[in-house]
């Protein structure tokens, strides 16, 4: 239901490491330089509003023409000081070049192509940056679907830590170089430090009170970083009655009316088509049951293929109004600040902040968060060295195995079929 890919197939990628010791299963979904992010346009099938499949040719021409937009959306920014919507800049962009303007069926394809790209940064076009939305440091290797999830990630990462489950905080207190951790039952941790990992929608919505209050600085960071929504309505069924593609996809007039499932069963030989919704749109099927959501992505489903057979199983993700998180992961909204990140991640005092918006260069993914979480806990551990007079302090035990863990030099279990 959350995250499920390893942006970035590569050494680099911080998170290689574990996935390579734990031997975990990667199906690679797109190559380095896929115009769609996630998913190649090579492993689809787009069918239109009479479930007419749309023809590779136009697919191809469309995406092609789509790429040809978002480069020239970079001379709109080199001629404007001010930030705009990214949907503003492409606007402009086909007002000067008439020969990039599609009708009919190709327009549609388009729409798609821009549903896609929302899903991405989890938030509509008018919401995203055209200063930002191709700063992001994306990884070589392209991307790999975790085929077993990330569970075993956190269970190695997780292994003989004193870890208390259950206990919503509800206040963090600063006190002469301690923290006091108050949570709801009335129970509090005291400790040298803290390191705050909650998602940035916790943060903004203020369920967590701080005393004192956050520095300014701070506080205007979390409230200018914006929090998108990527949702999931998994679906399993009896039998496979659909291509045996990686994407289906619905073109419609405007991009959230276009709809896209993945499809599980070429990586997984399971029966699963996963629709993904961003956005308004996810806004939206979150006030629905999840029966009502279920029959929503059906309709769309039978647009395309109307033999489609009823499923069996069904879960619904609801990561806006879930109070543990409350978005799904950050994004640059329009005209805000070049230093949120870094003003973000800034510690105050003994207090210390973590989480995939605290990573400057792969800000929405888990190799981010993973990264920033590792950076958090050496800063930490440098301020309570200098602050206890303990040289080498924490590089004892368990964080020594683990790192010795994690340079097991094993290959990549990784295919494509």
């Amino acid at each position: 239901m959350g995250a499920s890919w390893l942006h970035g197939v590569c050494n680099e990628n911080s998170l290689a490491p574990l996935i390579r010791m734990l031997g975990l299963r990667l199906y690679r979904t797109s190559g380095d330089n896929s115009v769609l992010y996630d998913h190649d346009l090579e492993s689809y099938a787009l069918f239109d509003k009479n479930g007419q499949q749309v023809p590779q040719e136009i697919v191809t021409k469309v995406g092609e023409t789509f790429e040809k937009i978002l480069k020239e959306t970079v001379k709109v920014r080199d001629e404007h000081a001010n930030d705009m919507a990214l949907i503003q800049a492409m606007a402009i962009v086909l007002d000067r070049n008439p020969h990039l303007k599609l009708v009919g069926l190709e327009y549609e394809v388009l729409q798609w192509c821009i549903c896609r790209l929302e899903a991405w940064f989890a938030t509509d076009t008018d919401n995203i940056s055209l200063k930002n939305w191709d700063q992001e440091h994306v990884l070589t290797g392209g991307h790999g679907l975790v085929v077993n999830g990330y569970d075993p990630v956190i269970k190695a990462l997780a292994r003989d830590l004193d870890i208390h489950l259950n206990h919503r905080v509800t206040k963090i207190i600063q006190r002469y170089n301690k923290v006091i951790v108050c949570v709801e039952d009335g129970a509090s941790f005291v400790a040298d430090a803290a390191i705050i990992t909650v998602p940035l929608g916790v943060l903004k919505a203020n369920i967590i009170k701080f005393e004192p209050e956050l520095p300014i600085e701070k506080l205007s960071a979390i409230a200018d970083l914006g929090v998108g929504i990527e949702n999931k309505i998994a679906l399993k069924f009896n039998t496979v009655f659909w291509p045996n593609v990686e994407v289906l996809g619905r073109v419609a007039p405007t991009s959230n009316s276009c709809g896209y499932f993945l499809n599980l069963h070429k990586a997984t030989g399971n029966p699963v088509l996963v629709c993904m919704v961003a956005g308004r749109l996810a806004y939206e099927i979150e006030k629905l049951s999840d029966e009502e959501s279920v029959n929503f992505v059906m309709s769309q489903l039978r647009k395309m293929l109307p033999k489609a057979t009823e499923p069996v199983q069904y879960l619904v993700s609801r990561w806006g109004s879930d109070p543990n998180s409350l978005g799904s992961y950050s994004c640059d909204l329009v005209g805000k600040p070049a230093d949120l990140y870094e003003r973000f991640c800034a510690p105050v005092g003994n207090l210390f902040f973590a989480g995939e918006a605290a990573c400057i260069d792969h800000s929405g993914s888990v190799h981010g968060a993973y990264s920033s979480g590792i950076a958090a806990a050496e800063d930490c551990r440098r301020r309570l060295s200098t602050q206890l007079g303990i040289s080498g302090l924490f590089h004892v035990g368990k964080i020594v195995v683990r790192e010795e863990m994690t340079e097991v030099m094993v290959p990549f279990q990784i295919s494509r079929l």
